[in-house]
């Protein structure tokens, strides 16, 4: 079968695509055509596209500036519907077939933006206008500023539909890790590799060599880019290298660790993308280096580009960025463009060289302009025609720009260490104090010719091996040529009148950096900010040093005196569903059941996630059709006879040790040390700045053993912070901490009958009465003929009530043994809603309550504040604002109408007072439907609370329509001798 090549307007013959797979795509719906091998850019190129998205600020016609990851202006969505994929660098997506591109950050069409307005609005829009302009009059805010903003603000839009690909994580463990797989990546991770140590090489291109693949060197004889093949196969068959092409490395993290992302070419991969955690004990930082710009007149227009990315596109992907292709330039690489372009049959018209003194020399036929610049462009959706200094007009259809190269030095950052300048190549290199055991070698470092940098990328591989203990081979020699490197540092055209861009993505131009200077906005930190220089997703790249030179000049200091941002992962865009990974919807954290959750499902319980846990809210009978009918029959029956319920989600935490009584009475403000052996105490637990953290019970049941409960949501805080203080502020204490809430299913047994249905399976040697087993007593006992269990007494519903615990794998059984056994006194479990009003009704707090910002005085538990210790949260619990007369404490509410209901988070105020924040004495924090009052009842927190008992108050909640009276009383509505507790 014959094949018929597909006709692009601008490809050319070469480069490193496979011909014989040709794809279709489509952009803003119309259909082109590429190869495999080829980025979205590289076949737009190939197919004579231009123009390819709107700037930020001014919507200015933009088109592809780079060939990388550093591209400020193509930013595409690839996909449709829910799998539509905002603000993806065409640069960098790989092309396959069927894809499907659009614009972004218009409105109207790419060619007729209304919002192109804002360009002519371009004198009131300058630097820090939102500052000044959206300050005054305050009422437009919320009315007319916010609206329009949030309009015209972002660049891609999502679907808003439920994403369908899969994200996943995983770890890797290496000897050498190596970012970067260009010349210097790919000669250290082989100089490695055949010394025996365990290699990755990430790279972020999906095909191996870096600059190798998009400019004509050779070495060895052959060219770059088969030498970086064939590199890569070697690599590929060594069994301890890992080759990860497609993959970035966004960070540097501590102990060796780094992030990376890797990519799948299209969406329908699965997993779309990997977030990988890699170990290493020594990297080598080989990520090469971006070109930068030079700013003149209009350098905005499409077709005005990197010289180094017309050349990528020429040399690798066989795609004309245009058919006259003029070249400005600072520096001796620019001039390698001219003799690439004239190879691949472009015509060079003129080459401008800032430098008067330039000793590089064209080819026949193109012209050339010595210590001349670029003051204009002329064209709208593609440049057509440039202006020199010295009044030439030379028409063209793309302009090469080079301003010289800036060494990634990114990662090196990542651990707060600062660039330092080198006037030889007029950039930043690695300085400061780098990551632990990284090193850095070519470009990224500085050397900016290909034979300095394979000798360096042995020289580092060799020092890094011999760092972690690896013998390194002695390395091979390569033959290949320096090619010339000479810069002059130019960085922006004075005697262009027209606006000058510096970052293309946010409209930043030289008039922006030097209104920031001459407004006082001249820190390097505070250009950033007051201009949004740098700020956009390309984290400028190719912007951030020109912008610094302008301050310095302007300012009359040097770059390195100007100083320079550093930089913060990520390297590049993560998308937030590849930090998710697979850990979204009802994956999104594991689900814990509690030990009795099938018993509870046969039951017909109606569940509520409550942290990590699922838990039974209520559990619904036939005849009930209202939820509170069910909840009102659990607290009722509860109150009257016997309730049942699963309470093992409260954190439970082993204690043992000699020191283990000193180490509680450290923890918790009241004291620990005089408790004995077979009780319980209720303690309270303060953060180091006096605040409650939380709440709970701790039960000695030996001499050095204790088992502490805490609320569930803080099991987790709670321990972190036990382990902490254990660990860290006393180390010498002997005590041993372990989290037993797994271990451990524990029932809650309440109500008046609880003790006799217990001692219907607590084996009979237990002796369980009043007398032996008093209030807040706890002992290890046994159930149904020998099964160890721990039994507490103590109540949260304010009623006669127990806890008792079994080993988890019985949790399920327990609950069946005692809802049987519990048929003669009406036995009914009850779930977290009834939980709940029990515990209101009874005034404990909760985590509605214990919020961080109450001490234990708002809570009405001051007493439990020792004098006579230390403890953490002693010192600062006894601060003045702390401490006030007034101050908030907890208390309990009525409506004065029974009929209605109270709401969680109404203000209180004085009756007939005016609400406002200056008036405002409070807030309900947690309310319920009383059954035993027949009312609603609340709690909440007012001041000087408790002497304004009685007194009528105002629960203002304008916002849900429930603004009413109430009446002060205490918040211990049931019981408040606590009689029945101790029966």
């Amino acid at each position: 079968m014959s094949y018929t090549p597909i006709i692009q307007s601008h490809r050319t013959t070469g480069g490193l695509i496979n011909r014989r797979r040709d794809f279709a795509f489509t952009f803003d719906n119309r259909q082109y055509f590429g190869y495999e091998g080829d980025t979205v850019a590289s076949a737009l190129v190939a197919n004579g596209v231009k123009l390819v998205g709107r700037s930020f600020k001014y919507h200015r016609p933009r088109g592809l500036f780079s060939a990388g990851t550093e591209e400020p202006n193509a930013l595409l969505t690839i996909g449709k519907g829910a799998d539509a994929d905002p603000n993806t660098r065409a640069t960098v997506q790989e092309l396959f077939d069927g894809l499907s591109a659009r614009s972004q950050n218009y409105r109207g069409t790419l060619t007729r933006d209304f919002m192109a307005v804002n360009d002519l609005l371009a004198p009131f829009l300058s630097a820090g206008f939102y500052y000044k302009t959206f300050m005054w009059p305050a009422a437009f805010w919320e009315k007319l500023y916010e609206p329009i903003i949030r309009a015209a603000a972002g660049l891609g839009r999502l679907s808003g539909e439920e994403d369908p690909s899969v994200y996943d994580k995983g770890f890797l463990h290496c000897d050498v890790l190596i970012i970067g797989a260009g010349p210097a990546g790919l000669k250290a991770a082989y100089e490695a590799g055949t010394s025996g140590a365990n290699v990755i090489l990430a790279d972020d291109d999906f095909l191996p060599g870096g600059r190798l693949n998009a400019e004509t060197y050779e070495i060895d004889g052959k060219p770059g880019a088969l030498w970086a093949l064939d590199m890569a196969s070697a690599l590929k068959a060594m069994p301890n290298v890992r080759l990860m092409t497609r993959t970035t490395v966004y960070g540097v993290y501590d102990h060796g660790i780094y992030g990376a992302l890797e990519n799948r070419i299209d969406g329908a991969s699965k997993p779309r993308q990997i977030l990988w955690r890699i170990y290493a004990k020594a990297s080598i930082l080989c990520a090469g280096s971006t070109e930068r710009s030079i700013a003149f007149g209009n350098n905005d227009r499409p077709g005005i580009m990197l010289a180094g990315a017309v050349r990528t596109y020429a040399n690798r992907y066989a795609a004309l960025a245009g058919r006259e292709i003029a070249v400005f330039t600072n520096n001796d690489d620019g001039w390698k463009t001219i003799f690439d372009l004239q190879k691949a049959g472009a015509s060079v018209p003129v080459v401008i060289d800032s430098r008067a003194d330039s000793t590089m020399e064209a080819p026949a036929g193109v012209r050339v302009v010595k210590g001349e610049k670029v003051i204009n462009t002329q064209g709208r959706h593609c440049v057509h025609q440039l202006e020199l200094s010295n009044g030439d007009i030379f028409p063209c259809d793309t302009l090469a720009v080079s301003g010289g190269w800036n060494p990634n030095v990114h990662l090196t950052c990542h651990q707060r260490g600062k660039p330092v300048w080198k006037d030889e190549i007029a950039a930043f290199t690695p300085g400061g104090t780098l990551p632990e055991n990284l090193n850095v070698a070519g470009s990224a470092n500085g050397t900016m010719t290909l034979g300095k940098i394979l000798d360096e990328a042995s020289a580092v591989t060799a020092a890094t091996l011999n760092s972690i203990g690896q013998k390194s081979k002695k390395a091979k020699a390569h033959k290949t040529s320096d090619e010339p490197f000479g810069v002059s540092a130019y960085w922006y055209v004075k005697e262009s009148t027209k606006r000058a861009w510096v970052d293309l993505q946010n409209d930043v131009t030289t008039k922006d950096v030097k209104q920031s200077h001459k407004e006082g906005f001249r820190s390097v930190e505070h250009l950033k900010r007051y201009t949004t220089l740098g700020m956009a997703t390309d984290q400028g790249k190719t912007s951030n040093i020109l912008g610094l030179a302008v301050m310095a000049d302007v300012s009359g200091k040097t770059i390195p005196e100007t100083g320079t941002t550093i930089f913060r992962p990520p390297y590049t865009p993560v998308p937030i569903g590849a930090f998710a990974g697979r850990a979204r919807g009802k994956d999104f954290r594991p689900t814990r059941l509690t030990p009795t959750h099938d018993w509870a499902e046969k039951q017909g319980a109606i569940f509520v996630e409550v942290g990590a846990w699922l838990r039974a809210q209520w559990y619904p009978k036939d005849q009930e059709t209202f939820w509170r009918d069910s909840v009102d029959r659990e607290v009722t029956t509860t109150r009257s006879q016997v309730g049942i319920c699963d309470v093992t989600t409260l954190g439970k935490i082993d204690i043992k040790g000699k020191d283990a009584a000193e180490f509680l009475n450290r923890i918790y403000s009241n004291g620990f040390k005089t408790l004995a052996v077979g009780k319980v105490r209720y303690g309270i637990m303060l953060r180091e700045d006096g605040m409650v953290m939380d709440d709970g019970t701790t039960a000695r049941l030996g001499e050095n053993h204790y088992v502490m409960t805490t609320t569930t949501a803080n099991a987790v805080g709670v321990f972190r912070h036990m382990e902490f203080c254990r660990q860290c502020l006393w180390p010498d204490m002997d005590v041993h901490l372990i989290s037993i809430t797994d271990q451990w299913a524990q029932l809650a047994v309440a109500g008046p009958k609880s003790r006799a249905l217990l001692q219907k399976i607590i084996d009979p040697e237990f002796e369980i009465s009043n007398e032996a087993f008093p209030f807040m007593g706890c002992s290890e006992v046994t159930v149904c003929g020998g099964t160890r269990a721990r039994l507490f007494r103590i109540s949260f519903s304010g009623e006669l009530a127990y806890e008792i615990a079994v080993p988890r794998r019985f949790g399920n059984s327990l609950m069946d043994v005692l809802m049987k056994a519990g048929e003669e006194f009406g036995a009914t479990t009850y779930g977290t809603e009834a939980l709940s009003v029990m515990r209101i009704e009874k005034g404990h707090p909760v985590g509605n309550e214990l919020t961080g910002t109450t001490t234990a005085k708002n809570i009405g538990l001051g007493k439990m504040v020792s004098t006579k210790k230390d403890f953490i949260g002693s010192v600062l619990y006894k601060r003045e604002g702390l401490n006030a007369e007034d101050d908030l404490q907890l208390v309990g509410f009525k409506p004065l109408d029974p009929g209605r209901d109270l709401k969680a988070g109404a203000h209180f105020f004085g009756k007939g007072t005016e609400q406002n924040i200056n008036t405002d004495e409070g807030w309900m924090t947690s309310v319920g439907f009383s059954p035993s009052l027949n009312t609603s009842i609340g709690l909440g927190f007012l001041k000087n609370g408790n002497e304004r008992m009685g007194e009528i108050v105002t629960a203002y909640d304008e916002l849900r329509g429930n603004t009413q009276d109430v009446e002060v009383v205490s918040p211990h509505f049931i019981d408040p001798e606590g009689v029945r507790l101790r029966g």
